[in-house]
């Protein structure tokens, strides 16, 4: 666990964004001021014992420290006691929020397409994926980031209009289809398709990179 601390009252606290504010679409990142969509950031909130708790929902009640989606962000946020200043007040980081973080996330995705699913939204299989983009309707593709590379640029060359997200490997999207495994997946538009595209953004940017 990383603790700190630092004074309430202190210069450096009254340059800080107010962490507080929760009002509109957009939320001031504490590591850069930068005021950002909602869907390009990770709340965080301190729990019971000041422990920082990633709040992947935005859901959990007190104030929000919000913060760029991305790994480096976090880990700068830690080593630097940024949650800590933007709190005003002691808060203990975990060594592996980023990890935590990008579990959760994953889990939020995965949750996302098996709603998808029962949704009526989701074709899977390399010939039902064909049969959904013959009919100009799909809104996003996924492919297994352990799938063969040619069979993924095939089927992007079909839509290369359309998002695509290579972040799951076959095992993941099949247990969330509830398939053994599954390389190719087309979804139709719809809310939970849309959510997805933007947790997957935020998972891609959290993460760990994939080792060569």
């Amino acid at each position: 666990m990383i603790q700190t601390e630092i004074s309430p009252t202190t210069p450096e606290d009254a340059l800080l964004p107010d962490a507080d504010e929760e009002q509109g679409p957009h939320r001031r990142c504490i590591a850069t001021g930068e005021s950002l969509p909602v869907e390009r950031l990770v709340r965080f909130v301190v729990g019971p014992g000041d422990v920082l708790v990633p709040d992947i929902d935005a859901r959990l009640p007190g104030r929000g420290l919000w913060l760029s989606a991305e790994r480096a962000m976090i880990e700068t946020a830690a080593s630097k006691r940024m949650f800590a200043k933007a709190a005003r007040g002691n808060v203990t980081v975990a060594a592996d929020m980023a990890d935590t973080v990008a579990d959760l996330l994953k889990r939020r995705c995965l949750n996302h397409l098996g709603l998808a699913r029962r949704a009526g939204l989701v074709a899977a299989g390399a010939e039902k994926v064909r049969a959904q983009i013959a009919t100009g309707r799909t809104a996003a593709l996924l492919e297994a980031e352990d799938g063969s590379p040619q069979e993924r640029r095939k089927f992007v060359a079909l839509v290369p209009d359309v998002p695509m997200v290579d972040c799951f490997t076959g095992a993941e999207l099949g247990a969330a289809l509830g398939r053994d495994a599954a390389v190719h997946v087309a979804l139709l538009p719809g809310r939970l398709t849309a959510t997805l595209l933007e947790d997957a953004a935020r998972y891609n940017g959290v993460r760990r990179p994939i080792a060569p």
